[in-house]
């Protein structure tokens, strides 16, 4: 189940880019501003990916069933994958070719004034709803750069909100050149050049997420903090003589499994076995609240009973 701040970060950006999105549109049309309308264009796609990412955190959050056995986590790399597609063919590729019909066919823009101050007035929200993803961004990955907690987090909920707000940001910066430049300078290209400019950028930042959805969608192992941790975790334990092999699958933002093959001290047998599986399963589980199956395959030494050292697979609870 994502983080409950998650939801958060997308009720603060539905709610901004909602409001944005309307006013943009108004101008627009009281304008005839090409920028301001594929400004416009990209703040409607955003809300719906935001209720697209919301509803897929609901779908995710189903407890498994027989047909799910590790729960529906993945759902929500699905719809964020959705949004990406979105952002591409609705946000970036319209925008491109609402700027290429301004740039052949440009027109005169009416009160300039009127799209500044809406620009200006996007932008306070939009660096709201940035700050409010940048600061749970910042909870779970203090040490790394922004660019990188990017990369490394496993929640789309919240790096997707990043990468919308932060081209929404860098596109609301063009859009104001581009009302410069036709509405103050006389250029009535500039327009049209600012709507392919943003629909470019908004094209990249689809790829971005494309690249991070589609790893996580197909198989994406955890963190390697999460693998150091656990492996630091098994170790500690004297009974534990060596890790031969770790693996493990991210399921969806807060849950991933992990398979173990580890070697126990040789004189464990029987009830010893058991006791000691169990606590390295609650060393686990206390240790790594996120670990929600955990897998133990213990190598079976020659003239040992197979059925002493089996240590079949138990789901955490």
């Amino acid at each position: 189940m994502a983080p409950s701040g998650s939801k958060l970060v997308v009720y603060a950006a539905l709610a901004g880019n909602l409001a944005i999105a309307v006013t943009k549109l108004a101008a627009a049309f009281y304008t005839g501003s090409g920028a301001m309308f594929t400004e416009a264009v990209h703040s409607f796609v955003d809300t719906g990916n935001q209720g697209l990412l919301l509803y897929g955190m609901r779908r995710a959050a189903r407890p498994a069933d027989d047909s799910h056995n590790f729960g529906h986590g993945l759902e929500l790399y699905f719809w964020s994958f959705v949004v990406a597609l979105l952002i591409f063919t609705l946000g970036g590729a319209y925008a491109v070719y609402e700027g290429v019909e301004k740039l052949r066919h440009p027109e005169d823009m009416t009160a300039p004034w009127v799209n500044v101050g809406v620009i200006v007035l996007s932008g306070v929200f939009e660096g709201l709803s940035f700050r409010t993803a940048r600061r749970e961004m910042r909870a779970r990955f203090a040490r790394e750069s922004l660019w990188t907690a990017v990369t490394r987090s496993k929640d789309p909920s919240t790096f997707a909100i990043i990468l919308e707000d932060g081209a929404a940001l860098i596109g609301l910066g063009l859009a104001l050149l581009g009302v410069v430049a036709s509405g103050f300078f006389g250029w009535p290209h500039g327009d049209g050049a600012a709507s392919v400019a943003i629909g470019l950028l908004l094209i990249a930042t689809a790829g971005v997420l494309f690249r991070e959805t589609r790893s996580l969608l197909t198989g994406e192992s955890a963190s390697p903090r999460v693998i150091e941790q656990a492996r630091a975790i098994l170790s500690a334990d004297p009974r534990v003589v060596g890790i031969e092999r770790m693996r493990s699958l991210q399921l969806g933002p807060g849950a991933v499994l992990l398979a173990v093959s580890l070697d126990l001290a040789p004189g464990l047998t029987g009830d010893g076995l058991r006791r000691a599986t169990a606590d390295l399963r609650a060393a686990i589980r206390h240790g790594l609240p996120g670990v929600a199956h955990l897998y133990f395959q213990l190598p079976v030494r020659e003239h040992e009973d197979p059925r002493a050292r089996s240590s079949p697979p138990v789901k955490k609870s």
